[in-house]
């Protein structure tokens, strides 16, 4: 799902708001937690999952065409952990289109 879907779902969902309203709100939350994980804080949404910041040490690498030693910086990097409810709607949605699939 793209965030054009993501607009789309919002606004189909709930007809009092026009798209643009629908694109606004979609952009308002993302703005907010992109800035939130840029300050380091951790988001949890209930039932869903969190995102939170994952740090990768400095280390050495290597230039796959040259061979030589190239060194990495440290990275803050954006994680997502899902939800137990998402878990288990992903693994019960996954085994229903299994079943569906080994009937044909």
């Amino acid at each position: 799902m793209t965030r054009s879907d993501l607009v789309e779902e919002l606004a189909a969902r709930f007809s009092q708001l026009t798209h643009r309203d629908a694109e606004y709100a979609v952009k308002t939350i993302l703005d907010a937690m992109g800035d939130a994980l840029v300050r380091g804080h951790r988001i949890e949404i209930r039932g869903f999952g969190s995102f939170s910041i994952n740090r990768r040490p400095p280390r050495m690498g290597r230039n796959p065409r040259s061979g030589e030693s190239v060194a990495i910086p440290e990275k803050r990097v954006p994680h997502f952990k899902p939800g137990k409810a998402l878990r288990e709607a992903v693994e019960a949605r996954t085994d229903e289109l299994r079943t569906v699939t080994e009937a044909r």
